[in-house]
């Protein structure tokens, strides 16, 4: 099936599906921007002023009066929300295999440097594409515990692939595992910081945070870890759809935006 008279929908999977018809139509270009980040000088360690950063974390996520789903690029969530759509349609048990199928996915484009390149390689022809997307499926049927691959993620892959937007595959995922993460009402805050946080800043965070209107809106609240050497120092913390930017780096941004205005 053609849509738009230039990428194809998907096989039906259900009628999330049907939501992909109007991916092509609405954006056809889409480009990269390269980003260079910079090497840290330094590490957040659990001091005074590690203590200070994350209660004015906690004041502001608390302060916060909803949680919801991160922006991602309009192409990504479009295909996310299809995926999601359609597995949620058939059953929670599909849902909850569609979202294992894709930590699958998510696991080799990590640490298959071969996966890594297919999906980053919009060059492809159409054959190279079709054989490299069969051995991934080859991969995901032999490491699945139980039942093979779900049609809905070859599905969503092999659509991708053909419409040349696998370059979006891990957004769309993140927008998938955010979607279930909704559904069942989970609150996910992300930690950034320059080296891994002890424990036991986690473990105050999180019960700080649990006292939260954006946490009492959840049934489940996990805190993560993330590291990101370009942050510097101070933490950046993630929540929904809000950002509280505590990091060094921010402040040197916003010193060279004063700067550069001044000039």
């Amino acid at each position: 099936m053609t849509v738009s008279g230039t990428e194809r929908a998907p096989v039906a999977a259900g009628r999330g599906w049907s939501k992909l018809r109007y991916v092509t139509a609405m954006f056809r270009s889409h480009s990269h921007t390269l980003v260079t980040q910079s090497e840290p000088t330094g590490i957040l360690r659990p001091t005074t002023t590690t203590t200070m950063l994350l209660s004015s974390a906690a004041r502001a996520v608390k302060s916060a009066p909803a949680f919801g789903r991160r922006a991602a690029s309009a192409i990504s969530t479009k295909y996310a929300s299809a995926a999601f759509g359609a597995a949620l349609a058939k059953s929670s048990q599909t849902l909850t295999k569609v979202e294992s199928d894709l930590a699958s996915v998510s696991k080799l484009i990590k640490n298959d440097a071969g996966v890594r390149g297919f999906v980053h390689n919009p060059t492809l022809s159409a054959n190279d594409r079709a054989t490299d997307l069969a051995t991934i499926f080859a991969s995901l049927d032999a490491g699945a515990k139980k039942d093979a691959t779900s049609e809905i993620t070859k599905n969503l892959l092999t659509v991708l692939s053909e419409n040349g937007r696998l370059g979006e595959l891990e957004g769309v995922i993140e927008g998938f595992n955010a979607l279930v993460a909704e559904h069942r009402g989970e609150l996910t805050v992300v930690v950034t910081s320059a080296a891994p946080l002890p424990r036991d800043i986690l473990t105050r965070l999180e019960t700080t945070l649990k006292q939260s209107q954006a946490a009492q809106k959840a049934q489940v609240l996990k805190v993560t870890n993330k590291v990101n050497p370009s942050v510097l120092g101070g933490i950046v913390v993630d929540f929904g759809d809000k950002t509280i930017d505590l990091s060094v780096q921010s402040r040197v941004t916003k010193l060279n935006s004063i700067l550069q205005q001044s000039v």
